[in-house]
């Protein structure tokens, strides 16, 4: 196994890697900008090395600065959670170079599936049912258009090598198409450098599931589906396993494509497949090439780590696991825990903490790297943990997250704590009548 791993991150998932990593025996080395001198990763890891200032682009995105890290401690492979570099194809180019391993698909893998377009064509090589749209980046408008009307309004406009809802548009009439489609090459440039965009329909009233991966050079095994539909503009509030929504056939079917295209294009990692559902049909959407933010809900219900799994596939090439080893258990819900004030539309409330108290108890989990005393800074993603609840079923676990939503205290910030709890007593979510729009259509917050 490896000796050291250098975790190329900072937060709750670095603090999740650092402890799978110690379970094994592997030593750790954290990361961290100048203000993040105090943070939870950088206490439990048995190295740390200042990268930069508070900038991302200082610090967590520094490709040369994660590079000295990495000579100074002689580690010899980097994961790098998700965010930041998890699928910058670049750097994992040069760790592969500098023959260090990097804790992830290949860096041919992640530009290609980076490649929304790119993706898109190859789910529909491979099976997948893709949503209609363009075959490729447009930048002419009057092509776009053509498009348009051709698949008819509503319509979303995507930057093609984005993600997270950023140079995202949706445009539902006409009218609304030519300032839009600017501004989502505007937004797309800016986040991402690369100002191309593709357009695919819109859809109305779609559920957003996911179907979990792990592969290796042996063998590709799904972990089941994620229910992701509890969205704010894009942006995901509460995932669940199973969803609530799909039948015996739909899975077998979803689950034999889904492995068959990531065994196919000789993918080795962990992996997510996400698709758009809707009227019993589901289309291919996009696949990320690391881990999810909500992979602790799918670890409860399957008993798999993992993080350890994508350490064990990043040395060996292959999967331990088999297909059969995988028979999921129960329900779990996942509640994303944010420094933000919902009731200000959702602004970011950083600061110190002054009093934390975690909830505890049967089968519940809190994934974090927050402490009393600990200074939330307003430099990074407002996610600061995150609550993940398992039951017997759809209603043991609804039951357990909101005694554990009553017991979780945080003062000092403004946290989204009791917005999770008027979502989870909302009568839509108890009967699992909502989709991606439903918090951006109802007036709720």
């Amino acid at each position: 196994m490896f000796k050291k791993i250098l975790i190329a991150n900072r937060g709750e998932i670095a603090v999740r890697v650092i402890r799978a990593c110690k379970e094994w025996g592997i030593s750790t080395v954290a990361v961290h900008s100048d203000v993040d001198r105090d943070s939870m990763h950088v206490r439990l890891a048995d190295e740390s090395v200042c990268i930069g200032s508070h900038q991302p682009t200082n610090s967590y995105l520094n490709i040369p600065a994660i590079l000295s890290a990495i000579e100074l401690t002689n580690a010899e492979a980097v994961h790098p959670g998700y965010g930041f570099l998890s699928e910058n194809f670049e750097f994992a180019k040069i760790l592969e170079d500098y023959k260090i391993k990097f804790i992830g698909p290949s860096s041919k893998l992640i530009r290609m599936m980076g490649d929304k377009i790119q993706a898109k064509k190859i789910a529909k090589e491979y099976g997948l049912p893709v949503i209609e749209g363009s075959e490729g980046g447009i930048s002419d408008i009057n092509q776009a258009k053509i498009i348009c009307k051709k698949i008819g309004f509503p319509v979303l406009i995507k930057a093609a090598a984005g993600g997270g809802g950023k140079g995202m548009k949706i445009i539902r009439e006409e009218k609304e198409f030519e300032n839009s489609f600017s501004l989502a090459k505007i937004e797309a440039k800016k986040y991402f450098g690369n100002d191309e965009v593709y357009i695919e329909k819109f859809f109305q009233n779609p559920r957003h599931i996911e179907v979990q991966v792990l592969s290796g050079k042996n063998r590709t095994v799904h972990l089941h589906e994620r229910d992701c539909s509890v969205q704010r503009r894009h942006q995901k509030l509460i995932e669940e396993t199973p969803s609530p929504i799909l039948n015996d056939q739909i899975r077998k079917n979803l689950f034999e494509k889904t492995v068959k295209m990531v065994s196919q294009i000789g993918y080795e990692g962990a992996g997510t497949v996400e698709f758009i559902y809707e009227n019993e049909k589901f289309y291919f959407l996009e696949m990320n090439t690391r881990v999810q933010v909500e992979h602790p809900v799918t670890e409860v219900v399957t008993g798999i780590d993992i993080i350890k799994e994508q350490i064990w596939i990043a040395f060996t090439g292959e999967t331990a696991l088999k297909q059969s080893d995988i028979n999921p258990k129960g329900h779990a819900i996942e509640c994303r825990i944010n420094a933000e004030d919902s009731k200000k539309n959702f602004q970011p409330s950083p600061g110190k903490i002054t009093m934390c108290h975690q909830p505890s108890g049967f089968r519940t989990r809190v994934d974090g790297a927050i402490y009393q005393g600990y200074n939330v800074t307003p430099y990074y993603d407002s996610l600061i943990c995150k609550l993940i609840c398992h039951g017997r079923n759809r209603t043991e676990a609804i039951q357990r997250m909101n005694r554990s939503l009553d017991e979780f205290v945080i003062e000092g910030i403004t946290t989204t704590i009791d917005l999770h709890k008027k979502l989870l007593n909302h009568s839509k979510f108890i009967e699992s009548n909502f989709n991606v729009s439903w918090l951006d259509n109802e007036k709720i917050i």
